[in-house]
């Protein structure tokens, strides 16, 4: 029996992803973070279709251009040049996210605010990115999938830093917490189905670069989605508790929001 026959893309889901999703589902419950409720309730379902549209068209691309593969045997289905179970893992991965950030403490938002010169300072860093991405891509090679993860993210993270990188800054534990747990979690999930060749990177759009046998490309990767995630987030919170200093001028009149009482003051 091959490796493959022992673990494939939906007994990852079984055993790694799923699981994970339960514990943190039934861990938040336990918390009772309820001053996420309404953040969770609308941003989640919103989070979740952005991931999936953002990301579809990027994954194709790379899975036809052939900078990774499948084992023979480890897929259930295809749609268009992706597994199902790959669009599967796009929805997983961001409600597991989504309530793993929503157990965690977070810092009153109600009095945050940013300035136009910051907000140009965001979209500015966010062009740096951009810009180291598009040169590795342009580079190709062992680069491209380096730079092609960097690239895709500038944007998201363009609007997010230009939106309100100082919240985030000033909600950094809870951003930390967020981001780095599921990150690591997943990163040892990937090791483990590359290990059994559920998928295989290709050497020749890849550095070879590992830490602790993870292709650097692969961790950046989880890294990356989850930041959209939890920036989203804690930034649409601080849109419930303070619209009026959130939300910027132009747009204030297309918003009707009211802070919800639980949101109010953290617990």
């Amino acid at each position: 029996m091959g490796v493959t026959d022992a673990i494939t893309y939906v007994g990852f889901h079984l055993a790694f992803v799923l699981p994970a999703l339960a514990a943190v589902a039934v861990y938040r419950r336990v918390r009772a973070r309820d001053g996420w409720a309404s953040t969770l309730k609308v941003g989640t379902p919103v989070v979740v279709f952005l991931a999936v549209a953002y990301t579809t068209p990027w994954d194709n691309y790379l899975v036809a251009r052939g900078v990774w593969s499948y084992g023979e045997g480890a897929v259930l289905a295809w749609l268009w040049w992706a597994p199902v179970e790959e669009y599967a893992f796009f929805v997983l991965q961001s409600i597991l996210a989504a309530l793993w950030v929503g157990s965690l403490d977070i810092v009153d938002l109600s009095d945050a605010r940013i300035s136009t010169r910051q907000r140009v300072v965001g979209a500015l860093a966010a062009a740096a990115v951009a810009a180291v991405g598009l040169y590795w891509v342009l580079r190709g090679g062992q680069t491209l999938y380096l730079g092609a993860i960097v690239a895709w993210a500038a944007p998201v993270l363009g609007v997010q830093w230009a939106f309100g990188w100082p919240v985030l800054v000033r909600a950094r534990r809870t951003f930390a917490l967020g981001v780095l747990a599921p990150t690591l979690y997943l990163a040892i999930a990937d090791r483990v189905a590359i290990e059994a060749g559920v998928w295989t990177l290709s050497a020749t759009y890849t550095t070879g670069v590992t830490v602790l046998g993870l292709p650097i490309e692969e961790g950046l990767f989880f890294l990356v989605t989850n930041v959209f995630v939890v920036q989203s987030l804690v930034l649409l919170r601080w849109v419930f508790v303070a619209p009026a200093t959130a939300v910027p001028a132009p747009l204030r009149r297309f918003v009707r929001l009211r802070p919800a009482r639980s949101e109010r003051v953290p617990r």
